[in-house]
């Protein structure tokens, strides 16, 4: 069985879809304390660190957890480098030299050089590679002792989940998995699922009130309508209180979404939410409502993370 690390786990859809494909978890990383509560159940067995990463040596870590892994994955923050961050700085190699949580992708790269694993996967949004990025980038693995690096641009709906989601995915592996046929829709995911007035024993799946007053300008939206619009860097414009479209897949889920319901005048639950990026029922979220819905928002697909140990599975093997 491969060994596996998993830094900046957060809520663990990343290291969900290794498990689901054989992997052993050993040892994983954050410090938010919702999100190391939420790990911890969902994974009692990992050795997880709920500490300042900056402030954990690689070293000192493999001895605490007493195993050397095969594969290091991890999702270091994004907010440096989305576009979506109106403040994001101007300069792309000032996002990850001289932004503090920008750095923390070197510190990822840190701990990759020092226990040399068979594998890496690093993800973070598309914008990482923008300008000079790729190539400082490519220089800093190389730097540590990897000469092939590859960024993986993958799409988690053309693997079944319910929602958009691009997201690069830089390796010292190609990863090239095979798309499904069939995209999943709104409804295919959530359909199942009562009202989360009605009585039901489903996790994290609690009414959300709406004030009165926006929920009378909710009523009027259709499918695919929003309510919210907001600018991101560079002037784009975003947009949140959206209406999902049931027989469409679903826009990206970020920490800050709160999708309409297809039918229902109300916003979609966290389960909802969890739905459509894949994460099966009885993965469970802590935290307060707002943190649950970042939790979910933040976190890897958890279809995107099974093709990807697929493909690490097939490396591994055959190497």
């Amino acid at each position: 069985m491969f060994k596996v690390y998993d830094l900046f786990c957060g809520a663990g859809g990343f290291s969900r879809g290794f498990v689901e494909e054989g992997f052993k978890i050993i040892g994983a990383i954050d410090n938010f304390p919702p999100v190391a509560e939420t790990y911890r159940y969902n994974f009692p067995d990992v050795t997880l660190v709920a500490e300042d990463i900056k402030e954990v040596h690689p070293l000192v870590f493999l001895e605490i957890v007493g195993e050397e892994p095969d594969v290091i994955i991890g999702s270091p923050p994004c907010e440096p480098f989305t576009a979506a961050n109106i403040k994001r700085l101007e300069n792309p190699l000032d996002r990850l030299y001289k932004d503090p949580i920008g750095r923390l992708t070197l510190t990822f790269i840190r701990f990759v050089g020092d226990l040399q694993p068979k594998v890496f996967i690093m993800e973070n949004v598309p914008q990482i590679t923008e300008g000079l990025l790729k190539d400082a980038i490519r220089k800093e693995f190389e730097r540590v002792g990897y000469s092939k690096i590859y960024f993986n641009l993958l799409r988690a709906e053309r693997y079944g989940n319910p929602s958009r989601r691009s997201r690069m995915f830089i390796s010292n592996i190609k990863l090239s998995p095979r798309p499904v046929k069939k995209k999943v829709t709104v409804i295919e995911a959530i359909g199942d699922l009562p009202s989360p007035e009605e009585i039901h024993d489903i996790p994290n799946h609690e009414w959300h009130p709406i004030p009165k007053r926006k929920r009378r300008k909710i009523v009027s939206l259709g499918w695919g309508e929003s309510l919210v619009f907001y600018r991101g860097s560079k002037g784009k414009v975003y947009t949140n209180w959206t209406r999902l479209h049931p027989y469409r897949v679903a826009p990206t889920v970020l920490g800050n979404s709160r999708f309409i319901h297809p039918f229902e005048d109300r916003f979609l639950t966290v389960r909802e939410h969890a739905r459509l990026m894949s994460f099966p029922d009885n993965h469970i979220f802590f935290g307060g409502r707002s943190v649950q819905y970042e939790e979910v928002g933040e976190a890897v697909p958890v279809v995107l993370a099974r093709v990807i140990a697929q493909e690490v599975k097939k490396f591994l093997v055959e190497n």
